[in-house]
């Protein structure tokens, strides 16, 4: 019997700059021809229904402008369309127009865009470039940047996909302007979470100026994206692969994800997100993690933004726990829960150990009660 080892040890840069700004069209065209892609010259722009003539299209033209082969797929706007089955049907309609190793994949909407156009370019042919252009506060804050992509499945959200790093990511505050008000409050979860896990100081400026925030005031909205930027930054640069660290980004997720299925997505992201933090500090503060002054503020700066707090009645509460073991942060059976440490803070449960073994009596109990 013979043994051969393969060797295949790695060093990868998969750095990448995440720029913004105001609109940035302009700007992404020129990177391109500086050699943001190499030798790419064949694009195949991704997008939804609502974004598809706002900004997809507008990227679409100055591409042909500029001498490049491109084209366009679009899918219907709305979580219910990140499934294993949109992303075949974009594949196969890259594939017939002639898409193949040779090609950069630009992702341009919020986070289901990102998300699934990412995601497809990690598999297609093996792994192709892609870019990120996000035009929702919910992408700035999150969806887009740290190189997670995912499709759901009946059972669950993002659960099926891969971490796969975009060329570059543009966050182009000009775009909120044309979210309805509800989409800015949806992106305000994933801020908030920011705040609370790692920026008093943010947390204290977001209560401040959530008003400007949602009205798009362009500086305060700039000044926001740097700090998701930040905070998001300084996790997954330490931990990109969500071994330990990067699992504190999922603060308020274990019932924010469950409750977003559970609730068939007539919630938004981060409307259940925002509940999921509820969960989280209720339960925090009941095994002393934060006081209830501290938790108190969390819920009346969620409150102040529009997010809700408290499960709709048509969500059925028994289903809803079920649904909580099927969150990636579950190990060997058995819950696990990110907390808080006051604000600002996360806790730490022993050395590289970012999320508490929560027992289900123990969130069954708070979930009965919001």
């Amino acid at each position: 019997m013979k043994n051969f080892r393969v060797q295949l040890k790695k060093v990868v840069d998969d750095s990448y700059d995440v720029q913004i700004g105001r609109n940035l069209i302009p700007q992404l065209i020129q990177d391109i021809k500086n050699g943001l892609t190499g030798n790419i010259k064949k694009f195949a722009v991704i997008t939804d229904s609502t974004v598809e003539k706002l900004y997809a299209t507008p990227i679409l033209v100055e591409l042909h402008r500029s001498g490049f082969k491109s084209d366009i797929f679009v899918f219907p706007a709305g979580e219910k369309s990140k499934v294993r089955k949109t992303k075949e049907e974009i594949e196969d309609a890259m594939l017939a127009k002639g898409y193949r190793r040779d090609c950069c994949v630009i992702a341009v909407g919020g986070g289901v865009v990102t998300d699934l156009a990412g995601f497809l370019a990690g598999t297609f042919g093996r792994g192709i470039p892609f870019i990120n252009y996000a035009t929702t506060h919910l992408a700035a804050a999150d969806a887009s940047i740290g190189g997670k992509t995912a499709v759901d499945t009946d059972l669950a959200t993002n659960l099926i996909g891969l971490i796969y790093q975009p060329l570059k990511v543009y966050v182009d505050i000009t775009t909120w302007k044309t979210l309805p008000r509800e989409q800015m409050i949806n992106g305000m979860a994933e801020t908030i979470k920011h705040a609370c896990i790692a920026d008093k100081d943010f947390f204290e400026y977001l209560e401040k100026n959530v008003d400007k925030i949602l009205d798009c005031d362009e500086d305060a909205c700039e000044y926001v994206s740097e700090k998701n930027c930040q905070v998001k930054y300084q996790v997954v640069m330490k931990d990109e692969k969500e071994k330990s660290l990067r699992e504190v980004l999922n603060l308020g997720h274990t019932v924010g994800r469950a409750i977003e299925t559970v609730s068939d997505y007539k919630l938004l992201h981060g409307e259940a997100v925002s509940i999921g933090l509820v969960a989280q500090a209720e339960l925090g503060c009941k095994l002393g993690y934060m006081t209830k002054a501290e938790k108190d503020r969390l819920v009346a700066l969620l409150v102040k933004t529009g997010l809700p707090v408290r499960i709709p009645d048509y969500i059925d509460k028994e289903a809803l726990v079920k649904k909580l073991y099927t969150d990636k942060k579950v190990r060997n059976g058995n819950l696990r829960m990110v907390f808080q440490k006051g604000i600002g803070q996360i806790m730490t449960f022993g050395t590289e150990v970012y999320a508490r073994e929560t027992k289900e009596a123990e969130i069954k109990e708070i979930i009965m009660k919001l």
